[in-house]
């Protein structure tokens, strides 16, 4: 899958597991919101304080979100915060 944009860096902010959305705090400290679809590996989970990559990507209802996300190996949780 070609995601577009370049690529940032961010920590999950929030993740509700029920619903399956989340918030990552961007490199420019703007929030983006996502789907667990977008978690990139096929999981849907994802824990809160994981240091992330993304693309920004236009979404369904034209508001930015981030896809192709991606844990930053190496980077515990605990570490990220």
């Amino acid at each position: 899958m070609n995601f577009g944009g370049e690529l940032r860096r961010g920590v999950v902010s929030a993740f509700d597991a029920v619903v399956g959305l989340g918030q990552i705090g961007g490199d420019d400290t703007e929030m983006v919101g996502f789907h667990c679809v977008a978690i990139a590996g096929g999981g849907r989970m994802i824990e809160v304080g994981t240091s992330v990559s993304y693309r920004l990507v236009a979404g369904v209802h034209g508001r930015w979100e981030a896809a192709g996300i991606e844990p930053d190996v190496g980077v515990s949780p605990s570490a990220a915060r």
